[in-house]
């Protein structure tokens, strides 16, 4: 990609960034065993790469050298086998986290200065790949708006159908610390919005996007005990 064709914007250099994250959170969580599979340390030295139409790739680093982009973390598929499951994709994920920032500063280069705290802004508003994928709660100031409306259209069944509320979002949510003032969704990460419609799973408890998973309000209703699409493919009981 030559820098005169590159997202030169904040606004264009952000959706880049956004849509880099979103295919780097999935391979992350949603695909995460057919990532896992990818990265076999008998192979070369390979990186995880987010593109900017949210697909996600695992592959060799470019071979030009300076690279027209800053590069991944190179040689992810080592360490695979070495580690915990959960600390290898945790460690990818800060890896992750530097790359993409660095991409974003790298097109950012001929922005000005209220340009650049502008764009990291609107990064930094994002959960991190690292808190996505940790499930993690990004630390920031509770909320001012009425704590009574978070429960609103947040509801999961339990084994015998009776439907839950999310503990999180009770009207004592505001009291609790800090760390448990953010649910975050388990399949593109983004913050709760009482506006939205959320699901919880039933096995890994994680919360997800009614839209993210495919489950609308009406179709909750009808299921007993609902499962992720990453616990439906592991064959959690």
């Amino acid at each position: 990609m030559e820098m005169g064709s590159s997202p030169r914007t904040v606004e264009e250099i952000f959706k880049d960034y956004s849509s880099r994250r979103t295919a780097i959170v999935r391979a992350l969580t949603q695909d995460v065993d057919e990532f896992y599979g990818l990265c076999d340390p008998e192979k070369e030295n390979l990186c995880l790469y987010g593109h900017p139409n949210e697909s996600w790739e695992v592959t060799l680093p470019a071979e030009e050298v300076p690279p027209e982009l800053p590069e991944p973390a190179l040689g992810i598929n080592f360490a695979r086998d070495g580690m915990n499951r959960r600390d290898w994709l945790s460690l990818v994920a800060v890896h992750s986290d530097s790359w993409l920032l660095s991409v974003a500063f790298y097109l950012g280069a001929r922005l000005n200065r209220n340009e650049r705290k502008r764009l990291f802004s609107l990064i930094n508003d994002l959960p991190t790949v690292f808190e996505v994928v940790t499930e993690r709660k990004p630390v920031k100031d509770k909320p001012a708006a009425d704590s009574g409306s978070k429960s609103r259209g947040s509801t999961k069944r339990s084994s015998d159908g009776q439907v839950k509320s999310n503990p999180k979002f009770d009207e004592g949510y505001e009291e609790e610390d800090d760390e448990h003032s953010e649910t975050l969704c388990g399949s593109c990460g983004g913050n709760y919005n009482a506006d939205e419609f959320w699901i919880g799973c039933d096995i890994c408890e994680r919360w997800f996007h009614g839209k993210c998973v495919k489950i609308t309000p009406a179709k909750a209703e009808s299921i007993k005990q609902y499962k992720c699409p990453s616990c439906m493919r592991r064959g959690r009981p």
